[in-house]
């Protein structure tokens, strides 16, 4: 900064010297010799003019839809124009067939394995139907015979000890018979409660707790049996599944229509979808455009972009055909700015075009949008206007010289400003004062010079 302003204060001491120098006819000559243009009223249009890229408002996305990172084995060439069933990408099958393989095998041993658990399961049941129907009435049964012929034992027993005691009291029988017969009555006695007994606990406890067992026994076949039904159909949706990738793995056309490849990155020289590349899972790899639905997306300017409204007019020229759009989104939020934008900070806009034929997606439009228009406006020349310390000024020609206008100005567009102060029709003013006024270079170098004093940052 300090440099150009050592610049700028030399170009006016050699710019007041010349004229001092110069013979009084010579000045007037280089007076005569500025250009000038003449106020007057006009329309201002006030626009922002951007390069675009067609694309299309409605893209079929032709996406990849197999798992994992996938070779591209063929692939179509961008702007081929395709019928209803035409190859477009195939990806590398190797590995899925492999995959393939493997899943087959697991499926039928998790088969195999759910029919076994299955007969354990029916064996389980039968086992519970036996021993209620079967084996506990057997065993019931058995005892209660048992029972039957302990009582017949008892009631013996008791007829011969009151025989024996009949005997015993003729003296036909000794004391030593008597005893034995109400032993023996005694021992029958016993068995027939021991019967009672086994026969409660066959009825209460032994039947209970065994169909405790098999009901746990056939509850344990049942989740084992469940397990291996689940196994068997994961191991089924894993073949499926598998099977599925290898049919997506080719890709062919739904439906007739324009091939093109996806718009990559701005900082990558190639595409991503090429023979060779490695995809993903959801990744696009085609888009099949419709050319009746065509948009321009552009990137404007972060100074402009709070004056961007949606329903703007947009003035689009493709190959020297002009059409008139309209901007249908302004993006909130601004793309990320880096080396391949120059660091240019600017927000993505989409203008909508109506439907026109021979538009093709990514070629390269000029869009003027219109932002503001000014009718029957006062309008000077940008060039005519410098900003002073003391607020705009521009220099007005008139018979003895050039004076000095402070002027307060309007929207703008790329050529001329709207005057709201400070100038009236007919004012003739310099063009470029900075090179022909010296008060302009003056008051440019004063105010450069109170920047810099203000703010020593300037210098670096």
């Amino acid at each position: 900064m300090k440099i150009a302003a050592l610049i700028l204060s030399v170009i006016v001491v050699l710019g007041i010297a010349t004229t001092a120098f110069l013979p009084q006819s010579d000045a007037d000559t280089a007076a005569g010799s500025v250009s000038t243009h003449t106020i007057d009223r006009g329309d201002l249009l006030v626009t922002v003019t951007e390069q675009g890229t067609l694309e299309s408002s409605n893209n079929t996305q032709v996406k990849c839809r197999v798992r994992g990172d996938n070779t591209i084995t063929y692939v179509i060439e961008s702007g081929t124009q395709v019928e209803s069933g035409d190859l477009l990408v195939k990806l590398e099958t190797l590995a899925i067939e492999e995959e393939i393989s493997e899943r087959t095998k697991f499926y039928h041993l998790a088969e195999s394995q759910s029919a076994r658990s299955a007969a354990d399961v029916a064996k389980a049941k039968l086992a519970i139907s036996e021993y209620e129907e079967g084996r506990f009435i057997s065993e019931l049964a058995s005892l209660q015979k048992d029972l039957a012929i302990a009582k017949s034992r008892l009631l013996n027993a008791k007829n011969r000890l009151q025989h024996s005691r009949m005997l015993s009291r003729s003296e036909y029988a000794s004391e030593l018979e008597v005893e034995e017969k109400v032993f023996a009555v005694s021992q029958a006695n016993l068995n027939v409660g021991l019967t009672l007994t086994r026969i409660d606990v066959l009825q209460n406890f032994t039947k209970k707790e065994e169909l405790v067992r098999l009901q746990g026994e056939l509850k344990a076949a049942q989740a084992t049996h469940l397990a291996d039904v689940e196994r068997a159909l994961a191991d089924k949706k894993r073949l499926e599944r598998a099977q599925q990738e290898l049919e997506a793995c080719t890709i062919i056309a739904d439906r007739a229509g324009l091939v093109i490849y996806p718009t990559g990155e701005e900082w990558k020289d190639a595409p991503e979808i090429e023979e060779g590349a490695t995809v993903r899972k959801d990744q696009t790899l085609l888009l099949m455009p419709d050319l009746n639905q065509m948009q321009v997306k552009v990137g404007v300017h972060e100074s402009m972009v709070d004056r961007m409204q949606l329903g703007m007019k947009a003035n689009v020229t493709h190959n020297r055909s002009p059409m008139i759009g309209e901007v249908s989104y302004v993006a909130s939020v601004a793309k990320p700015a880096g080396w391949w934008t120059g660091n240019v900070v600017k927000y993505d806009t989409i203008v909508e075009l109506p439907t026109v034929e021979g538009l093709r997606p990514g070629t390269s439009v000029e869009v003027e949008i219109v932002v503001a228009q000014h009718d029957d406006a006062l309008v000077v020349p940008a060039t005519a206007v410098i900003e002073t310390q003391r607020g705009f000024a521009c220099w007005v020609q008139n018979q003895t010289g050039s004076q000095r206008r402070a002027v307060v100005l309007g929207d703008s567009s790329e050529m001329f400003i709207a005057v709201l102060e400070g100038l009236v029709e007919g004012d003739e003013v310099i063009l470029d004062p900075l090179a022909n006024v010296q008060e302009a270079q003056v008051e440019a170098a004063f105010s450069l010079q109170t920047q810099q004093e203000s703010d020593p940052y300037l210098d670096l």
